[in-house]
């Protein structure tokens, strides 16, 4: 499959580029979230200098955005972030 768009970003690659396109598609926010945290569990593998960022929240969601071509919204990403860390014992101010 010949995709004529550069990557987006190189670290975390063209199939999670590809991934985040198709989440754009699902219809409701309750249906998008375990596929958001999948994506936002493979951005901070790729980019670890930002688990301890301040924004932590914010510059991955706007990684996400990006990725999806904007179609992904960055406050429903940047939510994501937020849950997945509080269950890990981390909070956002």
């Amino acid at each position: 499959m010949a995709t004529p768009d550069k990557i987006v970003d190189r670290q975390v690659g063209r199939n999670p580029e590809l991934f985040a396109a198709s989440i754009s598609k699902i219809d409701t926010p309750d249906k998008r979230y375990p596929y958001i945290r999948i994506l936002v569990g493979i951005v901070e593998q790729a980019h670890p200098e930002l688990n301890q960022a301040p924004q932590k929240d914010r510059q991955i969601a706007h990684i996400v955005s990006q990725l999806s071509k904007h179609l992904l919204n960055e406050d429903e990403v940047a939510e994501v972030v937020r849950v997945r860390d509080e269950e890990r014992g981390y909070y956002h101010e």
